[in-house]
């Protein structure tokens, strides 16, 4: 073999080599290097704010009532009291006498409405118990809602959505239910939002039968 022909040789080796590593570059799949991005899991959501004390005390609410028996579709079922962020059974605190439920949260425009309504229903005489379940929403949150509202009748925070799984809640908020004096919850229809506190009287008196 002469010399031009090695060097031809030795050149088109040198092509063949450089064109196979090329090959292999751009076939080399690019989901390893994305890999540890794709496998990452979700960021979590944020933690609730921690709630004051001063907050506590600002809102001035009512402690959450206690009792014995209750309804069984509550029974052990529990939030914390946003009066001193202490548990609080569902079914003891509504047991007893006959109980107003109502079910809200800070992102629920009609709620607004409806929290003074139904404070200002709590202190008329003759008015049966209320007790506000929070949901969905911060419990910090809650409090200052409650504070600018002026409401102070007992709420009890549902941190985990056991309180709203029990009462078989829809996602429409608010919602209100009556506990009757024997225990049985019935939800209060249609499920509107009270503005007045004798819109409350009269859904009251209609669930639980007196009119």
């Amino acid at each position: 073999m002469n010399l031009r022909a090695y060097r031809n040789e030795i050149r088109w080796t040198i092509v063949v080599l450089v064109l196979a590593v090329l090959g292999v570059v751009a076939l080399w799949p690019r989901d390893a290097e994305q890999q540890p991005t794709a496998t990452n899991a979700p960021a979590p959501p944020p933690a609730a704010k921690p709630v004051d004390p001063q907050q506590r005390a600002a809102a001035a609410l009512e402690p959450c009532p206690t009792g014995e028996g209750g309804p069984a579709q509550l029974a052990g079922i529990t939030g914390s009291c946003q009066a001193d962020g202490k548990p609080v059974d569902v079914g003891s605190a509504v047991a007893g006498e006959p109980t107003l439920i109502n079910v809200w949260a800070t992102w629920c425009g009609p709620c607004r409405t409806e929290l003074p309504a139904l404070q200002a229903y709590a202190e008329q005489p003759g008015a049966i118990r209320v007790l506000g379940v929070q949901v969905q929403s911060d419990p910090a949150d809650g409090l200052d809602l409650l504070t600018e509202l002026r409401v102070h009748f007992p709420n009890v925070h549902d941190g985990d959505n056991r309180i709203r799984a029990a009462l078989k809640a829809p996602t429409v908020l608010p919602i209100s239910y009556v506990v009757t004096g024997t225990g049985e919850v019935r939800r209060i229809d249609p499920p509107v939002a009270f503005e007045t506190p004798d819109e409350v009287r009269a859904a009251v008196e209609r669930t639980l039968g007196r009119q």
